[in-house]
């Protein structure tokens, strides 16, 4: 049996958080194949430098918009192979976070969800462009975050580049 006071008030549960993705979309692409059909011919692997941005809003209706910028480079021999980018958004429902960890679950958490659907396009975009398909590795969000937070309190706004 447990002993309670009955001038104290059992602490109020919080509701675990939830994060509902309503709608994913794809904002913006991008594919330059300019160097084509020669590009296709290559003999050895090209350099790729992938680079990611996040970006969140709140709405005047309660719901998120995070977008997830994907930029490939490819060059071989310091000449273009392909150009890809990507905007890929999603709309999200988010209960049960405290304020202060909102920023993270917004820029970590949410994105997590819209990789597979982003690394998708691009695999199929390039293998459509004539390439083999380019499948992304999985990328660390929380590392991208941080590397973001490190850039902002340096003054820098370059994207992050993922090598």
């Amino acid at each position: 049996m447990t002993d309670v006071d009955a001038g104290t008030e059992a602490p109020q549960e919080m509701a675990p958080p939830q994060i509902r993705i309503l709608t994913q979309f794809t904002r913006d692409l991008s594919f330059e194949n300019p160097r084509a059909p020669d590009s296709l011919r290559a003999a050895t692997s090209p350099e790729i430098e992938i680079g990611v941005e996040l970006n969140a809003r709140g709405r005047p209706d309660g719901l998120f918009e995070v977008d997830l910028k994907l930029t490939v480079n490819s060059k071989q021999d310091n000449e273009p192979v392909f150009h890809i980018e990507l905007l890929y958004g999603g709309l999200f429902q988010i209960n049960g976070v405290p304020e202060e960890h909102l920023e993270p679950v917004l820029l970590i958490e949410c994105p997590r969800y819209l990789f597979p659907f982003a690394r998708r396009i691009i695999g199929d975009l390039t293998g459509d462009g004539g390439f083999p398909p380019f499948m992304i590795e999985p990328l660390d969000f929380a590392a991208v975050y941080q590397a973001r937070l490190d850039a902002q309190a340096s003054g820098s706004t370059a994207p992050v580049t993922v090598q």
